[in-house]
């Protein structure tokens, strides 16, 4: 990927974030949160299959990376670049108990664009270091669509994480549903990613559009 590629890509992540979720909780799968998503206009897919064994993830791959490609949406897959590269992935997600970001082998880095997850500043401030594309922060409010050992951390917390990520775009995670979206992108995040308001939700484009809308006015 040539560093302007990069920047392009990087520009592509602003936006809505739908995490394709595999906890059975859901009514649809991973693909069927991924297809609605990418109908309503999220402008990144990420799959999160805490769940599945390698084989089922890797199909599950296989079938969002044409629908991403059709709408024009970002597919990232979480924690596995390895992963990422068998699907032809845009991007891989690392949380702080994945592999490092610098450590992911420059050959990859050339084909994945690389996130990293943070919950506090000093975290921040290390993936700042690292070779990522973005940077990810929560929860910013409570949620129980995924388990975390940290507490809501606020707007306040956000807007600090968004000074100290400069021209990384910043990705704001945890509890944020239509009536928070606004807030959350004044106080300095680029995107904003969900879970449980698009895989819970009864009509799951209706509100990945709405969503995506709401994000966009904000951004204005």
């Amino acid at each position: 990927m040539t560093p302007e590629a990069r920047q392009s890509a990087r520009k592509r992540l602003a936006g809505l974030h739908v995490l394709a979720d595999d906890d059975p909780r859901w009514k649809r799968d991973p693909v069927a949160q991924a297809r609605a998503a990418c109908a309503g206009g999220a402008a990144v897919v990420q799959l999160r299959a805490k769940r599945a064994i390698d084989r089922e993830a890797l199909a599950w791959c296989r079938a969002i990376r044409p629908i991403t490609r059709e709408s024009g949406a970002l597919f990232i897959v979480n924690d596995r670049f390895d992963l990422a590269l068998a699907a032809e992935a845009d991007g891989v997600h690392l949380g702080q108990d994945d592999l490092p970001p610098g450590r992911v082998p420059p050959e990859v880095r050339e084909l994945l664009l690389i996130g990293h997850s943070t919950h506090d500043a000093e975290q921040a401030r290390r993936a700042c270091q690292e070779p990522i594309d973005y940077l990810a922060f929560g929860p910013v409010f409570g949620t129980t669509s995924k388990q975390s050992e940290y507490d809501a951390r606020g707007l306040p917390a956000l807007g600090e994480i968004a000074a100290l990520a400069g021209p990384l775009p910043l990705v704001a995670i945890g509890g944020i549903d239509l009536d928070r979206v606004a807030e959350v992108i004044r106080a300095g995040a680029a995107a904003v990613a969900v879970i449980s308001a698009v895989a819970a939700a009864e009509d799951p484009v209706a509100a990945t559009r709405a969503l995506a809308s709401a994000i966009q006015e904000a951004a204005r």
